[in-house]
């Protein structure tokens, strides 16, 4: 595995992030700290969950998951689980059917910090990263709330999530002012076939000094041989052959040159989020061991120019940064 500085800290963490979305939902228990044990053994120390995450079986069941599997490997003194890994939690989304059970208020910020430390059986939160932007709770309430909790010891650093480029902008110089480290890191949809980010929010992650840690890499499944798993007689449900329909020409191409490449659909499109100095960590959300093992050879490609160049022509991204992306 290879490692890197999350955005403009000091913080080491491995090229691809354990996505654990799908750990308490469509995986078990038992499987789930199966991954878990695996991922670690690989070298990846980066696990990114939300307190949100085990719909529909219940909010808080993935941290749960998260916490008992670290509450069996062993003491910090140790050198226990915990202590091997970044952990990184989110909030902002509905919990319950308060009137206060969401959003960015520091209400909600205090209650579900201690409530996620809880699921998770830990003393801190690596990375607590806002789930989505919240237009109701201003700037200076955010930050007080965020740096009481780095004073208390309950987070280290704060990441944002699903934010727009001036999101970004206007956090940063709010937290600015308060002489307060801000956001270390951006968690937003990215991949070949949705590039909508290179407007904005990469340009403004590379300004301030942010990593940028993409979720759906692969298009929720698009960018992983979809027409071969076709070919094979695997049927895809019903949005996704809606997406396999509308792409279908340019999955063609897309699988063809990863042919030619000798290398897994999957792989590659991983490999061109990893090409990216921009990008810390893509998500990788496994249902099983072998989901897991087989991203490993993306961190190993390395994609050429020409190569670069033939996957932009097949899947265009806006046209560069904004605003010579629409305008002169």
């Amino acid at each position: 595995m290879q490692y890197t500085q999350l955005g403009r800290t000091g913080l080491k963490v491995s090229r691809l992030c354990l996505g654990t979305m799908n750990l308490g939902d469509f995986t078990s228990e038992a499987d789930s700290d199966a991954i878990m044990d695996r991922a670690l053994g690989l070298g990846i120390n980066f696990f990114d969950t939300a307190n949100r995450y085990g719909n529909p079986k219940g909010k808080g069941i993935t941290e749960e998951f998260i916490g008992r599997w670290l509450a069996q490997g062993g003491s910090r003194s140790s050198g226990g689980r915990r202590e091997q890994i970044v952990l990184a939690t989110k909030l902002r989304n509905p919990m319950g059917p308060g009137v206060n059970d969401q959003g960015m208020s520091a209400y909600h910020i205090r209650q579900q910090c201690d409530a996620s430390l809880r699921r998770l059986q830990t003393d801190h939160i690596d990375l607590y990263q806002m789930h989505h932007i919240e237009r109701t709770a201003p700037w200076e309430e955010v930050w007080q709330a965020m740096e009481l909790l780095v004073q208390q010891g309950k987070i280290l650093y704060v990441g944002s999530s699903n934010f727009a480029g001036w999101h970004i902008a206007q956090a940063q110089e709010a937290a600015k002012a308060r002489h307060f480290l801000g956001l270390v890191s951006e968690q937003s949809i990215y991949n070949l076939s949705n590039r909508m980010i290179e407007l904005e929010v990469v340009p403004v992650c590379r300004a301030y000094g942010l990593g940028l840690i993409p979720w759906s890499p692969l298009g929720g499944g698009l960018l992983a041989g979809v027409l071969r798993k076709a070919a094979e007689g695997r049927r895809a449900g019903d949005a996704m052959q809606k997406q396999i329909d509308q792409h279908r020409g340019q999955l063609e191409a897309y699988e063809a040159l990863c042919a030619e490449l000798g290398e897994a659909p999957s792989d590659v499109g991983l490999a061109w989020l990893l090409n990216n100095p921009v990008v810390t960590a893509p998500i990788v959300g496994p249902r099983t061991i072998m989901q897991l093992e087989s991203s490993l050879r993306a961190v190993e490609i390395k994609l050429s120019d020409e190569v670069l160049k033939r996957l932009d022509t097949i899947w265009p991204g806006p046209g560069g940064e904004a605003p010579e992306a629409y305008a002169w």
